[in-house]
């Protein structure tokens, strides 16, 4: 059925035709025949100023009855400008897949329209997923391409500012306070600050680093981004064509330093956020920033953006015995490199990323090294396992690909993620014997759904493998169980067995805190409970306070991979806009959804 190219745009068109008709005339009963019974509708900000998934036909009615009486949405089309409307596999489910673009009253946006046959209805076609995403606001259009700035607010008569001389006024903040002010200037940082610069929103971003990009130039010498470089451009300015697949640290920290010249974006370095207090009648902040010289900065911004990652605090179990350890104790935040330990012993704790990488280059550099496992880890090879979740953007735009993972509601990707674990499982059934062999303890994630969606709910607990698994279970590399271990002493550690574990160096690869420490900290206990747990997801089915307002009026968060910095930095930017546009009110998460549908 509808195999032909010409047939299935007629079928993706005419349901849009048939659902601007339904909302535009509030025709319940037509509306109800184009939703399949098991749909899907991911709303960004577009009808609901929320970022929302709402499963059911029957939800999915009642809550669009509601958005669309408000919004007006209206002049439904297939995207000319996008990929043409095709048959794919999401889920492992065969679908038309088409992208459509829309406006409502404030603003304009895209969509992906899923189609597949209901079979208790004669198979007619009908929306098994629908994405509607706000890309901008009327009036309020980013200055690209043809509408780009023509530079004529540069003096040409040579007796006024230049560029550079309004830009080093411009970063001074000598007279003025920013509206927005983010915390970090990393991948998170970067993008919300770009993004806001394009919609004429005043931001700094302050970091307590000492140059742009020390938050990666910083890291362990070896280290290498894990996905390949299709999958982690920075919004408006892609990575150079020649760039290698897996970009070195050093060489992402310079161009976020170049980024950041290019942008024009308001960059303090050598700036530690110290604490902020919220005005409820000023509807502002006051925080306090300390610099590296010693001078205090006292800021008043009606937006603080957290962009300090998805943990920020390292994590230091308290671990019987260790102040027993003579030798050396770092962090894996802390350590360097492996150089000044040749011929040393070392012990490192923890077996995600880190844990592994830091092991690699410790034997590498001619230590003796010994994992140790505190629990169960998933393993993948990082090719082919690890990048088939980013297959789709191996083809195809950025942008076509963006706007896809947007679409994908969390019970289909997790069902997504558990065919990929299940694909990745078999690809690397030699490396995860050889592991079991020796002994490691894996796992595949809650459900079988994968090391992504053990990101999405602790920031950890895999490993992508790009050379010490194949140590360890060659035994190049040690290997203990942190159960086994009786106690730490002067040299090492005691097992239980008898055995004794000798060590100069113990590295604490054991992550990092849930940002909510850090929150706490820094707002005190108050504006942490309005805001309570930042990321995973709870009983929802978005990341809990990322990307959308939270319970705290004016506070925000960013974090995550460049791929979901560059994706949900657009959404966070409008929402900030829209209240300093007086679209939507200063008040926190539950004055949107009131206003929502007011």
């Amino acid at each position: 059925m509808l195999d032909r190219t010409d047939d299935i745009s007629v079928a993706a068109e005419n349901w849009l035709s048939q659902f601007e008709s339904a909302l535009a005339t509030s025709d319940e009963v037509l509306l109800k025949t184009l939703f399949h019974p098991d749909s899907y509708w991911r709303d960004v900000l577009a009808l609901s100023w929320n970022l929302q998934t709402i499963n059911g036909a029957d939800a999915i009615l009642s809550e669009m009855k509601t958005r669309a009486a408000s919004t007006a949405p209206r002049a439904f089309q297939i995207d000319p400008a996008r990929a043409a409307p095709r048959r794919v596999t999401r889920a492992g489910t065969s679908n038309i897949e088409a992208i459509f673009r829309f406006e409502t009253a404030q603003g304009r946006g895209s969509g992906i329209l899923r189609l597949i046959p209901d079979a208790a209805d004669g198979n007619r076609l009908k929306a098994w997923t629908l994405l509607t995403a706000l890309d901008e606001l009327k009036g309020f259009e980013e200055a690209l391409g043809r509408s780009r700035p023509r530079g004529q607010a540069y003096s040409r008569d040579f007796r006024g500012p230049n560029w550079l001389d309004l830009r080093r006024e411009a970063a001074a903040y000598a007279d003025r306070d920013p509206t927005v002010l983010v915390v970090g200037g990393g991948q998170a940082g970067l993008s919300v600050a770009a993004r806001l610069k394009q919609l004429q929103i005043d931001t700094l971003i302050v970091d307590r680093e000492a140059r742009v990009g020390d938050n990666w130039r910083n890291r362990y010498h070896a280290l290498t981004l894990h996905n390949q470089v299709q999958v982690n451009h920075l919004p408006y300015m892609p990575f150079p064509p020649n760039w290698p697949v897996y970009i070195p640290k050093d060489k992402l920290a310079s161009w976020f330093e170049a980024y950041v010249d290019a942008m024009e974006l308001n960059y303090w370095t050598g700036t530690e956020f110290e604490s902020g207090a919220y005005d409820e009648a000023d509807e502002r902040w006051s925080v306090t920033l300390r610099r590296t010289d010693g001078t205090k900065r006292i800021m008043h911004p009606r937006h603080v953006v957290m962009a300090t990652g998805v943990s920020g605090i390292p994590n230091l179990p308290d671990i019987p015995g260790l102040k027993n350890f003579t030798g050396t104790i770092l962090h894996s935040s802390q350590y360097g490199d492996g150089e000044g330990w040749q011929g040393k012993r070392a012990l490192v704790i923890g077996t995600g990323n880190s844990g592994h990488d830091i092991a690699q280059d410790l034997y590498s550099s001619g230590a003796k090294v010994t994992l140790v496992q505190r629990s169960s880890t998933l393993i993948t090879n990082i090719e082919p396992s690890a990048q088939l979740a980013y297959a789709a953007y191996n083809e195809g735009t950025l942008e076509d690909n963006d706007l896809i993972a947007t679409s994908m509601p969390l019970p289909l990707a997790k069902k997504s993620h558990v065919m990929i674990t299940e694909q990745s499982k078999k690809l690397d059934r030699e490396l995860l014997d050889g592991l079991e062999r020796v002994g490691f303890k894996l796992d595949y994630g809650e459900g079988g759904t994968g090391w992504q969606f053990k990101y999405l709910t602790r920031g950890g607990g895999y490993y992508f493998n790009v050379g010490c698994s194949d140590l360890v279970a060659r035994r190049e590399i040690g290997l203990q169980q942190f159960s086994d271990i009786e106690s730490f002493t002067a040299d090492g550690a005691r097992m239980k067995s008898g055995e004794r574990l000798a060590a100069d160096l113990i590295v604490l690869a054991t992550g990092y805190k849930p940002q909510e420490y850090l929150v706490r900290n820094l707002f005190g206990d108050e504006v942490a409970g309005r805001v309570g747990p930042i990321w995973g997801f709870g009983d929802s089915q978005e990341l809990r306070n990322m990307y959308a307002r939270t319970g705290q009026p004016g506070l925000w968060f960013i974090a995550g991979s460049l791929a979901q910095c560059r994706i949900n930095s657009k959404y966070l930017a409008l929402q900030i806009k829209a209240i300093e546009e007086g679209l939507l009110p200063r008040g926190g998460r539950a004055a949107t959804r009131d206003a929502a549908v007011a």
